[in-house]
């Protein structure tokens, strides 16, 4: 195991020689911190540790993942790696300090290697590289020379942490030695620039879609009745770590029949059986970005005529919500909307009465019996990112569009998901190869 996750360490590096992934413009990084930086108060120390490296059970850990603020502002995906700004201090070399673990011969036999201060430099583009040994003497110089000190913490609404961060940590170590600073909240300025997408992001999500449309294509293939959801989801493993991806970006979610009603379904240990539908909501990572697609096809190959006219009810309201999601409009006032194109679609399936529909109340009962989730989220380098539901769309963002149809009583269940930029005249959907309507996957499915 050890052994394994040093080989995943060494082959995260971006921009390091030939590793498994395209190398990040490091001048994506310091324009991340370049945007910061004008955001920050006078006197101001910013400080964001890593994540942990998160145990299992007895001496096993899971596979680190970085913590995505510090790695969309130094491109470093390695643990125990503290990053600090302080735009205002005296010596101009402490202004932008990157801490990075010194390593070892004997780091180097179990693990692997390690950034050099170096190679730490040309992913980042910071000059003053230092081991994260030394940062407890970096932090007594300047903490003083500063007023406020902007620490980092999880900020994401639907967040409900249960274990202690480092940086959460952290904060309690600098409330009790610095009780008389001022304290900010850092993620809520990251979070106002991560939720517009840089070119740079926008091609790493593109590629996490194509590996995924890759998989997708594999599985219309592969898919037949008597086949495993399990098989399934090992299909797509294969296409993405084939491709250079680490792998699913989310547990992936293949459930055939009446498990596709389920929303949140990850047993994926069913048998497909022929005459059903198999929902499959998974997505590629690629860079530490992701893709997030939702396809319902047929088991056998073919629609049912009901089986038809569900999913090209859900095709038309995810082409209507395109329409609507344009700048301006936010999260709150968009779902309103869809709602009502959802209600119009159910009605004309036979499955809400219109004159039933009339009279229900403002909370949409009828319709949310039938589609109960949100429409739409934004994704980067999160697969739910970053967002402000009252905030106001604008150009240069990329959200999902994921409407859904779930009919218990029929064991029926069909939900399509693409992404989608908003752009100055129309949003870009980054699906737009992706076998999607009826006959493109009937066609997709018969192929040799």
């Amino acid at each position: 195991m050890n052994l394994f996750y040093g080989l995943q360490v060494r082959m995260k590096f971006c921009g390091v020689s030939a590793m498994r992934y395209d190398s990040v413009d490091p001048e994506f990084f310091v324009r991340n911190r370049a945007n910061l930086l004008e955001k920050l108060q006078p006197n101001t120390l910013v400080v964001i540790h890593a994540n942990d490296i998160m145990p299992t059970n007895a001496d096993g850990t899971m596979i680190f993942r970085q913590n995505n603020d510090l790695f969309y502002l130094t491109g470093v995906d390695q643990e125990e790696t503290v990053l600090v700004l302080c735009p205002d201090a005296a010596n101009e070399a402490d202004r932008e300090i990157l801490f990075v673990r010194e390593t070892s011969e004997h780091i180097a036999i179990w693990e692997g290697d390690k950034l050099t201060k170096e190679q730490a430099t040309a992913v980042s583009g910071i000059k003053n590289v230092r081991w994260v040994a030394t940062f407890d003497d970096v932090l007594k110089t300047l903490a003083p020379q500063m007023e406020t000190l902007s620490l980092h913490s999880n900020e994401h609404p639907r967040a409900h942490p249960v274990v202690e961060t480092r940086n959460r940590r952290f904060i309690r170590e600098c409330q009790e030695r610095f009780p008389l600073h001022r304290y900010e909240r850092v993620a809520m300025l990251i979070q106002e620039l991560r939720m517009f997408k840089d070119p740079e992001e926008v091609r790493f999500v593109q590629k996490a879609i194509d590996i995924t449309e890759d998989g997708f294509r594999r599985v219309l293939k592969f898919l037949k009745p008597g086949v495993g959801e399990w098989e399934i989801e090992a299909e797509y493993l294969h296409e993405f770590v084939r491709q250079k991806s680490r792998g699913f970006s989310y547990s992936p979610i293949i459930g055939a029949g009446k498990s596709a009603c389920a929303l949140h379904y990850l047993d994926n240990d069913k048998i497909c059986e022929d005459g059903q539908m198999v929902l499959m909501d998974v997505g590629a990572e690629y860079g530490n970005w992701n893709a997030d697609m939702t396809r319902t096809v047929p088991v056998n190959g073919k629609f049912t005529e009901r089986q038809k006219d569900v999913y090209e009810a859900v095709l038309r309201v995810m082409y209507a919500a395109n329409d609507i999601l344009r700048p301006g409009l936010n999260l709150v006032e968009y779902q309103k909307q869809v709602i009502e194109i959802m209600e119009k679609e159910l009605i004309g399936l036979g499955l809400i009465d219109a004159e039933e529909a009339k009279k229900q109340g403002k909370d949409k009962a009828l319709v949310k019996k039938y589609f109960m989730h949100g429409t739409s989220h934004p994704i980067g380098l999160d697969v739910h990112d970053v967002s402000r539901p009252k905030e106001p769309f604008a150009v240069g963002m990329i959200f999902t569009i994921e409407p859904g149809i779930y009919i218990r009583e029929e064991n029926l269940g069909v939900r399509i998901e693409n992404e989608f930029i908003i752009g100055e005249k129309e949003n870009i959907d980054m699906f737009s190869k992706f076998p999607t309507t009826v006959a493109e996957i009937e066609a997709a499915m018969a192929s040799e």
